[in-house]
């Protein structure tokens, strides 16, 4: 198995830290091999930003996503600039607040409102956190326990709280 994701937004989204975390999440607790690459601009928050993890059970020769076989797209933008290098017939989750998905034909669309869901829970800053649960209920590579660990990893107290419970949102609105 070799599952090749790609999460792309705007700089202070969280992209590259969803990156980090799920990539951890794999090789510290889901007992997979992970890489996981990233760039954004130089200016950061704003500007263009992408993070990629490839997960396998077998060992990972090229770290580099070629063409994702799960695409979250949390900016109109991220959607335009990186779609044409999803797999076709593959998922892409997307917020439907933030990203159009008309014309959208070809992949599984998964909608996923982040944001909105990340306020009512009171911080914008854990719709990446609602976003990966998401994506780990839809793919199944790992158990939300591993992405839990993952989390209580890098993070304490209320913010590891408040992860938690937007991840367990993003996988109840799947």
């Amino acid at each position: 198995m070799r599952m090749e994701i790609r999460i792309a937004g705007t700089g202070g989204m969280g992209v590259v830290l969803a990156g980090v975390v799920l990539g951890n999440a794999a090789v510290t607790h889901g007992g997979l091999d992970a890489v996981q690459t990233q760039s954004y601009g130089s200016e950061a928050r704003g500007t263009a930003a992408k993070s990629e993890v490839i997960i396998s059970t077998d060992k990972i020769r090229y770290p580099k996503v070629r063409k994702s076989d799960f695409f979250i797209a949390m900016s109109q933008k991220a959607l335009e600039m990186y779609l044409k290098d999803a797999k076709e017939g593959s998922v892409v989750i997307i917020d439907p607040d933030l990203v159009s998905d008309d014309g959208l034909e070809g992949f599984q669309v998964i909608r996923v409102p982040a944001m909105r869901t990340a306020d009512e829970l009171g911080l914008r800053l854990v719709s990446n956190m609602v976003m990966l649960g998401a994506f780990v209920k839809k793919s199944n590579v790992m158990t939300m326990e591993s992405l839990e660990r993952s989390l209580a990893d890098m993070f304490k107290g209320k913010a590891l709280e408040l992860d938690i419970k937007a991840a367990h949102a993003g996988a109840a609105l799947v």
